[in-house]
């Protein structure tokens, strides 16, 4: 099978996507379970239009910073973790590839356990089913991204209509159900949460993907495209997901669309929106994985690295990762951003909006500017009481452009061609 998703190099204008493309893939990533269970924490903590304020400003924040990020993609062609390489070092930039790779392992993990266990609660099948139903999922899900783009591509384009259909239907019952709109605007919230928190948790939800997305937003023909499709996937998209779960709390007591579904009545749409639901992100999930570790390792054999990701992520999954989800959710929240805040510095800063080609450079080893940055951007984001993903970003770009003047972090960045 001929590799064409260049895990080391740019993407080529030849290779580039459209707008329709590009939306697919990317809505396909963000129509994902947890992110529906993160807005059923929220649909019975707030009245409804304080609900939808915290679901407008959590995703629009979550949709800039992941176009932001998709404009540099297009732009230059690289993913993140190749951008990596230029704001943090050849060397530098094995932290990102980990904590990168780390964290979509994890979601996978999540993913395939969550898959096994509620298709057996579905169904009715054996629980002894479910470890053997785990290795199964969690080698299956690979496949389509061990295709590479094309195959996550085909996928979309089938799923995505398909899931905004259930959605809909989900939803119009449930106000049906509940007896109109106005039923629903009038219901006291029964738990209580911070706005400032229930905001992090949606950025929490997919802001690790947000960093990542450049994996495909590199495709897209033009930045406006990339910038088009990624607000279409980060903003509306995930939007819908926590709009979904906070609906399906507030009228069922269930978040997850599959558990709506069922209580409509819908059974066969419910397996069907669970399957599809779940492999769109999976296969997504782990090709980000094979692209951090392709960057880690400085091999091309993307395939292989999909398959090694694959089985580490069916190892966690079997272990138990899915009871660890809120603990997860906050490490993403507060060390992510920061290496998103370091490449819009490191590409507006000190590269002016335009990075040379990597075959044309010669980098440093480590970029102590940026992994300082970092460090500044993760501490800050750690500490903070408020918002620590939008602070971690923030003062990650600060602390870039204040260790810019600084020269001892700068000694190295001498050895740098255009």
């Amino acid at each position: 099978m001929k590799e064409t998703d260049y895990p080391l190099s740019e993407v080529p204008a030849s290779a580039r996507k459209g707008l329709l493309s590009t939306s697919l893939v990317l809505l396909g990533f963000t129509f994902f379970t947890a992110t529906m269970w993160a807005g059923g924490s929220l649909g019975t903590s707030f009245s409804f239009y304080q609900l939808l304020l915290v679901i407008l400003i959590g995703n629009l924040l979550l949709g800039i910073y992941a176009s932001t990020l998709a404009y540099i993609a297009c732009k230059s062609g690289l993913n993140s973790v190749l951008m990596g390489r230029f704001c943090f070092g050849e060397r530098g930039s094995k932290l990102s590839d980990f904590i990168l790779g780390f964290t979509q392992i994890g979601w996978y993990a999540w993913g395939t356990a969550t898959l096994a266990i509620v298709l057996i609660k579905t169904t009715g099948l054996p629980e002894t089913l479910e470890t053997p139903l785990m290795i199964l999922f969690g080698f299956a899900f690979c496949v389509t991204a061990m295709v590479g783009y094309k195959g996550l591509d085909w996928l979309s384009r089938f799923a995505v209509p398909a899931m905004m259909l259930f959605i809909l239907l989900s939803l119009y019952t449930g106000l049906t159900d509940i007896g109109g709109l106005s039923v629903l605007v009038g219901l006291t919230p029964t738990d209580s949460m911070s706005m400032t928190a229930a905001v992090t948790v949606i950025i929490g939800t997919f802001v690790s993907g947000g960093t990542q997305a450049t994996n495909w937003s590199r495709f897209a023909a033009s930045p406006k495209i990339a910038v088009i499709a990624t607000m279409a996937a980060f903003f509306v998209g995930n939007g819908l997901m926590v709009l979904t779960g906070a609906f399906g709390a507030l009228i069922y007591q269930q978040a997850d669309i599959v558990d709506v579904l069922i209580a409509q009545g819908f059974v066969v749409i419910a397996v069907l929106m669970l399957f599809l639901n779940i492999w769109t992100t999976q296969d997504n999930t782990i090709y980000n994985f094979s692209v951090a570790g392709c960057n880690l390792l400085r091999t091309d054999k993307r395939q292989l690295i999909t398959i090694c990701g694959a089985a580490i992520g069916t190892v966690l999954a079997v272990g138990g990762m899915y009871n660890l989800l809120i603990p997860f959710l906050i490490l993403l929240g507060t060390f992510i951003p920061p290496i998103g805040g370091v490449i819009m510095a490191d590409f507006w800063l000190r590269h002016k909006g335009r990075y040379p080609k990597l075959d044309e450079v010669s980098l440093p080893a480590f970029n102590w500017c940026g992994l300082g940055a970092y460090a500044v951007g993760s501490s800050a984001a750690y500490f903070s009481p408020v918002l620590p993903p939008v602070v971690g970003v923030i003062c990650a770009v600060l602390g870039y452009m204040v260790l810019s003047k600084v020269p001892v972090a700068n000694h190295d960045l001498s050895t740098e061609r255009s």
